[in-house]
């Protein structure tokens, strides 16, 4: 029915294990009656007598608009009740488990009464994966793809413990041993880092005989470790047998020093785009902002504002359809507001 000018069809007979007979039929996504079902498979060639253990099935789910939900994913509309998953529009186990652990934190640390945990884009998938719903929302299943992240190039799995441990220690989620372990992992890295800048290298024989060996062009000059670490024939094993540190660092760390020093140039780069957009996520917009009473926004963006409920001047700014010249009109407003309170 759905490609019925194609004569061929690919389906992968999957074993589900050693101990099975089991096999799941890769290519045949359906939700038809288990009879037609039958008929279906016994009509590939091969399969003229098999037995279905399990029929295929299909789901449908309705969900909320998570423009209702705030950055802590608790619901706008009812204090304590916190939206997690698919009923927020998204699609996937990844995506379901990571609302679940954020909405788990807040709800336990509303109760502690503590101030709530907002990952921020810069800083986490997780925040990137919220924001995205709560100042965009969804007409279809949303999935945390990279290409959705502008902060990419630092939001790596290598260096998630050092971007995230910290937070988890400070919320109660970090065993002592981990964050022990966090902590031994920075230390090197950092201590590994200082001693290739400031340890060089002069020429020798010996140094460009090496150099040599790696394909690498042979020293005329000075040079830090730093810089040959930046060559790109080169890696931190190299640089570890022309001068070994001086106590043995762990395979996770060098890879991290490897990659800091590499992609320094790049990464320093997308430092600073955060740097630039931190000003913006930094101005709060107060809940009870009235829209409709700041002159010059259109009615268009006033709507939007008011169903969103921004908290930040950088949310608002991702707003669909609001423009430049609005966040500006919100800024002179917020200022004005700020004035009027520190005047009375």
């Amino acid at each position: 029915m759905r490609f019925s000018g194609r004569e061929r069809h690919q389906v992968f007979l999957e074993p589900e294990g050693l101990e099975t007979e089991e096999y799941y039929a890769n290519g045949v996504s359906t939700s038809l009656p288990v009879d037609v079902q039958t008929k279906l498979y016994r009509s590939i060639t091969g399969l003229e007598e098999v037995e279905i253990m399990r029929p295929a099935y299909a789901i449908e789910y309705d969900y909320a608009p998570p423009t209702q939900v705030k950055n802590t994913l608790e619901t706008k509309l009812i204090e304590g009740l916190y939206f997690a998953g698919q009923i927020n529009g998204t699609s996937g186990y990844e995506e379901a488990a990571a609302q679940g652990l954020m909405a788990g934190i807040n709800a336990g640390l509303k109760i502690q009464k503590r101030g709530p945990l907002v990952l921020t884009r810069s800083l986490a998938y997780i925040g990137v994966l919220i924001d995205d719903l709560v100042t965009r929302g969804t007409n279809e299943p949303y999935r945390m793809f990279t290409s959705r992240a502008e902060y990419r190039l630092i939001l790596r799995e290598d260096n998630a413990d050092l971007r995230l441990r910290n937070i988890g220690r400070e919320i109660g989620l970090v065993s002592d041993e981990a964050y022990h372990q966090y902590l031994e992992k920075k230390g090197s890295v950092e201590q590994e880092l200082d001693r290739l800048k400031r340890t060089v290298i002069k020429p020798s024989p010996q140094i460009n005989a090496d150099l040599e060996r790696r394909s690498s062009s042979i020293l005329s000059a000075e040079a830090s470790l730093e810089q040959l670490l930046k060559r790109p024939e080169l890696n931190y094993g190299d640089i570890e047998k022309i001068s070994p540190p001086p106590v043995s660092i762990k395979p996770d760390a060098a890879e991290q020093v490897e990659i800091q020093v590499k992609y320094e140039g790049y990464i320093e780069r997308q430092m600073n785009q955060v740097k630039r957009y931190a000003g913006l996520e930094q101005k709060t917009i107060p809940p009870d902002l009235d829209y409709e009473a700041i002159t010059g926004l259109g009615s268009e963006v006033t709507q939007k504002l008011k169903q969103v409920r921004p908290v930040s001047l950088g949310q608002a700014s991702r707003i669909s359809g609001i423009t430049p010249a609005a966040i500006s009109l919100l800024m002179v407003a917020l200022e004005k507001r700020k004035r009027g309170k520190a005047a009375g």
